[in-house]
Protein backbone atom coordinates (compact mmCIF):
# COMPACT_ATOMS: atom_id res chain seq x y z
CA UNK A 1 0.00 0.00 0.00
CA UNK A 2 1.77 3.44 -1.46
CA UNK A 3 2.55 6.13 1.26
CA UNK A 4 2.70 8.59 -1.66
CA UNK A 5 0.89 9.01 -4.85
CA UNK A 6 2.36 8.42 -7.66
CA UNK A 7 3.63 11.72 -8.73
CA UNK A 8 5.28 12.14 -5.18
CA UNK A 9 7.24 8.87 -5.48
CA UNK A 10 11.09 8.53 -5.38
CA UNK A 11 13.97 6.49 -5.16
CA UNK A 12 14.30 6.68 -1.38
CA UNK A 13 17.91 5.20 -1.26
CA UNK A 14 16.85 3.93 2.61
CA UNK A 15 13.65 1.77 1.55
CA UNK A 16 15.53 -0.74 -0.04
CA UNK A 17 13.90 -3.54 2.42
CA UNK A 18 10.16 -2.21 1.56
CA UNK A 19 10.08 -5.02 -1.16
CA UNK A 20 10.81 -7.89 1.30
CA UNK A 21 8.93 -5.85 4.30
CA UNK A 22 5.59 -6.16 1.46
CA UNK A 23 6.12 -9.69 1.66
CA UNK A 24 5.94 -10.26 5.25
CA UNK A 25 3.08 -8.07 5.73
CA UNK A 26 0.85 -10.00 3.18
CA UNK A 27 2.34 -13.37 4.23
CA UNK A 28 1.02 -12.69 7.70
CA UNK A 29 -2.16 -10.12 7.12
CA UNK A 30 -4.48 -12.52 8.45
CA UNK A 31 -2.76 -13.92 11.13
CA UNK A 32 -2.13 -12.69 15.10
CA UNK A 33 0.79 -11.79 14.20
CA UNK A 34 0.48 -7.75 15.22
CA UNK A 35 2.33 -4.98 14.14
CA UNK A 36 3.88 -4.35 17.85
CA UNK A 37 5.00 -7.99 17.39
CA UNK A 38 6.79 -6.82 14.16
CA UNK A 39 8.29 -4.20 15.95
CA UNK A 40 9.32 -6.53 18.69
CA UNK A 41 11.37 -8.47 16.37
CA UNK A 42 13.19 -5.79 15.18
CA UNK A 43 14.37 -4.72 18.20
CA UNK A 44 15.79 -8.20 19.15
CA UNK A 45 17.53 -8.14 15.31
CA UNK A 46 19.03 -4.82 16.63
CA UNK A 47 20.27 -6.07 19.86
CA UNK A 48 21.64 -9.47 18.26
CA UNK A 49 23.82 -7.05 15.86
CA UNK A 50 24.92 -5.50 19.26
CA UNK A 51 26.13 -8.77 20.58
CA UNK A 52 27.54 -9.64 17.45
CA UNK A 53 29.85 -6.47 17.27
CA UNK A 54 30.90 -7.01 20.89
CA UNK A 55 31.76 -10.95 19.84
CA UNK A 56 33.86 -9.74 17.04
CA UNK A 57 31.25 -11.25 14.33
CA UNK A 58 31.15 -8.31 12.08
CA UNK A 59 29.61 -10.03 8.99
CA UNK A 60 26.85 -11.68 10.78
CA UNK A 61 25.79 -7.95 12.99
CA UNK A 62 25.72 -6.68 9.52
CA UNK A 63 23.25 -9.55 8.43
CA UNK A 64 21.23 -8.91 11.62
CA UNK A 65 21.64 -4.87 10.67
CA UNK A 66 19.83 -5.12 7.39
CA UNK A 67 16.46 -7.51 8.89
CA UNK A 68 16.58 -4.94 11.33
CA UNK A 69 15.32 -2.42 8.61
CA UNK A 70 13.48 -5.02 6.81
CA UNK A 71 11.24 -5.42 10.10
CA UNK A 72 11.28 -2.01 10.21
CA UNK A 73 9.84 -1.32 7.42
CA UNK A 74 7.51 -4.68 7.85
CA UNK A 75 5.80 -3.52 11.23
CA UNK A 76 4.36 0.01 9.19
CA UNK A 77 3.32 -2.80 5.86
CA UNK A 78 1.77 -5.03 8.48
CA UNK A 79 -0.72 -2.27 10.12
CA UNK A 80 -1.62 -0.82 6.88
CA UNK A 81 -2.53 -4.35 5.12
CA UNK A 82 -4.42 -4.73 8.78
CA UNK A 83 -6.03 -1.65 8.91
CA UNK A 84 -5.01 -1.37 12.54
CA UNK A 85 -3.14 2.27 12.50
CA UNK A 86 -1.86 2.89 16.48
CA UNK A 87 0.10 5.53 17.95
CA UNK A 88 1.37 2.75 20.48
CA UNK A 89 3.32 1.33 17.40
CA UNK A 90 4.22 4.36 16.24
CA UNK A 91 5.52 5.82 19.12
CA UNK A 92 7.13 2.41 20.24
CA UNK A 93 8.70 1.67 16.93
CA UNK A 94 10.27 5.20 17.07
CA UNK A 95 12.10 5.04 20.51
CA UNK A 96 12.89 1.12 19.56
CA UNK A 97 15.12 2.56 16.59
CA UNK A 98 16.73 5.85 18.83
CA UNK A 99 17.88 3.34 21.95
CA UNK A 100 19.29 0.43 19.20
CA UNK A 101 20.75 3.49 17.25
CA UNK A 102 22.71 4.34 21.05
CA UNK A 103 23.52 0.86 21.74
CA UNK A 104 25.05 0.46 17.96
CA UNK A 105 26.99 3.59 17.82
CA UNK A 106 28.57 3.04 21.41
CA UNK A 107 29.49 -0.75 20.79
CA UNK A 108 30.98 0.24 17.48
CA UNK A 109 33.15 2.94 19.58
CA UNK A 110 34.29 0.35 22.15
CA UNK A 111 35.12 -2.04 19.56
CA UNK A 112 37.24 0.52 17.67
CA UNK A 113 39.29 2.43 20.96
CA UNK A 114 37.02 5.50 20.12
CA UNK A 115 36.60 8.15 22.94
CA UNK A 116 33.10 7.97 24.38
CA UNK A 117 32.67 11.81 23.19
CA UNK A 118 33.30 10.75 20.00
CA UNK A 119 31.02 8.16 20.04
CA UNK A 120 27.94 10.43 21.36
CA UNK A 121 28.73 12.93 18.75
CA UNK A 122 28.20 10.29 16.42
CA UNK A 123 25.15 9.36 17.98
CA UNK A 124 23.78 13.06 17.84
CA UNK A 125 24.85 13.72 14.01
CA UNK A 126 22.67 10.28 13.02
CA UNK A 127 19.53 11.43 15.38
CA UNK A 128 20.26 14.86 13.34
CA UNK A 129 20.81 12.90 9.92
CA UNK A 130 17.24 11.31 10.16
CA UNK A 131 15.58 13.47 11.77
CA UNK A 132 15.77 16.09 8.94
CA UNK A 133 14.82 13.37 6.69
CA UNK A 134 12.17 12.39 8.76
CA UNK A 135 10.92 16.25 8.64
CA UNK A 136 10.63 16.59 5.49
CA UNK A 137 9.28 12.84 4.35
CA UNK A 138 6.19 12.95 6.89
CA UNK A 139 5.55 16.80 5.45
CA UNK A 140 4.92 15.13 1.74
CA UNK A 141 2.98 12.45 3.11
CA UNK A 142 0.53 14.74 4.66
CA UNK A 143 0.59 16.54 1.08
CA UNK A 144 0.42 13.62 -0.56
CA UNK A 145 -2.32 10.48 -1.09
CA UNK A 146 -1.17 8.76 2.60
CA UNK A 147 -2.34 5.48 4.07
CA UNK A 148 -0.10 6.51 7.33
CA UNK A 149 -2.31 8.16 10.03
CA UNK A 150 -0.38 8.36 12.88
CA UNK A 151 2.97 10.29 11.45
CA UNK A 152 2.34 14.26 12.20
CA UNK A 153 4.94 16.86 11.54
CA UNK A 154 4.55 18.82 15.10
CA UNK A 155 4.60 16.37 17.49
CA UNK A 156 3.39 19.10 20.08
CA UNK A 157 0.19 17.23 22.12
CA UNK A 158 -0.41 14.18 22.99
CA UNK A 159 -2.64 12.66 20.70
CA UNK A 160 -6.17 10.71 21.13
CA UNK A 161 -5.65 7.17 21.06
CA UNK A 162 -7.53 5.10 18.18
CA UNK A 163 -9.87 2.02 18.83
CA UNK A 164 -8.09 -0.78 19.85
CA UNK A 165 -5.28 1.17 22.43
CA UNK A 166 -5.13 2.82 25.80
CA UNK A 167 -5.30 6.30 26.43
CA UNK A 168 -2.72 5.59 29.43
CA UNK A 169 -0.29 3.84 26.84
CA UNK A 170 -0.34 6.48 24.38
CA UNK A 171 0.45 9.18 27.09
CA UNK A 172 3.19 7.24 28.33
CA UNK A 173 4.89 6.60 24.81
CA UNK A 174 3.88 10.10 23.86
CA UNK A 175 6.25 11.35 26.54
CA UNK A 176 8.99 9.39 26.08
CA UNK A 177 9.30 9.97 22.89
CA UNK A 178 9.24 14.06 22.96
CA UNK A 179 11.98 13.26 25.77
CA UNK A 180 14.34 11.14 23.51
CA UNK A 181 13.37 13.28 20.13
CA UNK A 182 12.14 16.58 21.31
CA UNK A 183 15.41 18.71 21.02
CA UNK A 184 16.37 16.98 17.52
CA UNK A 185 12.86 17.76 16.53
CA UNK A 186 13.23 21.50 17.61
CA UNK A 187 16.45 22.07 15.83
CA UNK A 188 15.24 20.61 12.68
CA UNK A 189 12.39 23.01 12.74
CA UNK A 190 14.46 25.87 13.52
CA UNK A 191 16.91 25.29 10.52
CA UNK A 192 13.68 25.47 8.00
CA UNK A 193 10.61 26.56 9.79
CA UNK A 194 8.88 27.56 6.46
CA UNK A 195 9.27 23.57 4.89
CA UNK A 196 5.61 22.67 6.14
CA UNK A 197 4.65 25.45 4.08
CA UNK A 198 5.18 23.58 0.80
CA UNK A 199 2.83 21.07 -0.72
CA UNK A 200 5.80 18.85 -2.71
CA UNK A 201 9.03 18.30 -3.08
CA UNK A 202 11.23 17.51 -6.39
CA UNK A 203 11.42 13.91 -6.32
CA UNK A 204 15.70 14.07 -6.71
CA UNK A 205 15.49 16.41 -3.81
CA UNK A 206 13.85 13.79 -1.74
CA UNK A 207 16.35 10.96 -3.40
CA UNK A 208 19.05 13.17 -2.13
CA UNK A 209 17.09 13.82 1.61
CA UNK A 210 16.95 9.58 1.83
CA UNK A 211 21.06 9.37 1.91
CA UNK A 212 20.09 10.71 5.87
CA UNK A 213 16.99 7.82 6.16
CA UNK A 214 17.61 5.49 8.95
CA UNK A 215 17.94 2.83 6.26
CA UNK A 216 20.65 4.07 4.75
CA UNK A 217 22.70 4.52 7.72
CA UNK A 218 22.42 1.03 8.47
CA UNK A 219 23.45 -0.09 4.96
CA UNK A 220 26.42 2.37 5.07
CA UNK A 221 27.24 0.23 8.45
CA UNK A 222 26.45 -2.89 7.11
CA UNK A 223 28.85 -2.52 4.16
CA UNK A 224 31.68 -0.96 6.76
CA UNK A 225 31.33 -4.04 8.87
CA UNK A 226 31.13 -6.51 6.22
CA UNK A 227 34.52 -4.52 4.63
CA UNK A 228 36.33 -4.55 8.17
CA UNK A 229 35.86 -1.12 8.17
CA UNK A 230 34.63 -0.93 11.96
CA UNK A 231 37.43 1.92 13.29
CA UNK A 232 35.90 4.46 10.04
CA UNK A 233 32.05 4.21 11.30
CA UNK A 234 32.49 6.64 14.13
CA UNK A 235 34.33 9.42 11.77
CA UNK A 236 32.52 9.05 8.86
CA UNK A 237 29.03 9.74 10.42
CA UNK A 238 30.26 12.67 12.45
CA UNK A 239 31.64 13.92 8.99
CA UNK A 240 28.58 12.76 6.73
CA UNK A 241 26.10 15.69 8.93
CA UNK A 242 28.16 18.20 6.50
CA UNK A 243 25.62 17.41 4.11
CA UNK A 244 22.38 19.18 6.62
CA UNK A 245 23.20 22.71 5.98
CA UNK A 246 23.64 21.74 2.16
CA UNK A 247 20.00 20.20 2.12
CA UNK A 248 18.40 22.81 3.96
CA UNK A 249 20.43 25.61 1.52
CA UNK A 250 18.58 23.82 -1.40
CA UNK A 251 15.12 23.65 0.22
CA UNK A 252 15.25 26.72 1.27
CA UNK A 253 16.76 29.19 -1.37
CA UNK A 254 16.89 27.29 -5.07
CA UNK A 255 13.42 25.25 -4.30
CA UNK A 256 11.86 28.25 -3.66
CA UNK A 257 12.93 29.79 -6.67
CA UNK A 258 12.19 26.69 -9.09
CA UNK A 259 8.66 26.75 -7.46
CA UNK A 260 7.56 30.06 -7.95
CA UNK A 261 9.04 30.27 -11.39
CA UNK A 262 6.92 26.91 -12.05
CA UNK A 263 3.87 28.94 -11.07
CA UNK A 264 4.62 31.59 -13.12
CA UNK A 265 4.82 29.30 -16.15
CA UNK A 266 1.59 28.11 -15.13
CA UNK A 267 0.15 31.35 -14.57
CA UNK A 268 1.17 32.62 -17.95
CA UNK A 269 -0.37 29.50 -19.90
CA UNK A 270 -3.34 30.17 -18.30
CA UNK A 271 -3.44 33.86 -19.57
CA UNK A 272 -2.21 32.76 -22.89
Amino acid sequence: MPKLSKKDQFIDLSDYGRPAAVLIANQFKDSKLTPIHVTFLFTISGLLAVLSILLGYYLTAALYLILKSILDAADGELSRVKDSPSYTGRYLDSISDIILNFLIIMVIGYESNISVYYSLLAFLAIQFQGTLYNYYYVILRHNSFSADVTSRVFESKTPKAMAGEKQRNVNLLFKVFRILYGAFDNIIYRLDKTASQIKSFPNWFMTLVSLYGLGFQLIITSIMLFLNLIDYIIPFFIYYTALIPLIVIIRKYFLINSLYNSKLIEHTLEKS
